[in-house]
């Protein structure tokens, strides 16, 4: 159990500095009240997360370390819910109602599409 729980911190941190490379990144390019960084880390977090799981049905593409690894640990570290949660209350204190609407349905469509073809990628080149 401890190694497991060693690979999944050592990916989580990973993906936790990745998460706040990608965001800072973003919004760096996007001054603007809509959350973007938050944004673009969910759909690609659930891009990952497609790819891993479908790599990982497949039986010899990925070992169990190496989905602990990339699917709990990094993209745990990587995706920011607890964020987008925030960032969703700050959008409702300053009534940006459209923001919030994008932001929320924007963020479960796009998450699920992700996630899809992260899937369909691995099927295509496997």
């Amino acid at each position: 159990m401890w190694k497991e729980a060693l690979i999944v911190g050592l990916g989580g941190g990973l993906g936790s500095i990745s998460r706040f490379l990608s965001q800072k990144g973003v919004e760096r390019f996007m001054d603007s009240s809509f959350p973007m960084g938050t944004f673009v880390v969910n759909v690609v977090g659930s891009l990952i997360i497609g790819i891993v799981y479908e790599m990982a049905s497949r039986g010899n593409l990925l070992t169990p370390e190496a989905r602990l690894f990339l699917a709990v640990g990094f993209c745990g570290g990587f995706t920011t819910f607890s964020s987008f949660a925030y960032n969703n209350l700050t959008l409702i204190n300053e009534r940006l109602w459209q923001f919030l609407f994008l932001n929320v349905g924007g963020s479960l469509f796009a998450g699920i599409v992700a996630v899809y073809l992260g899937i369909v990628l691995v099927r295509f080149i496997f």
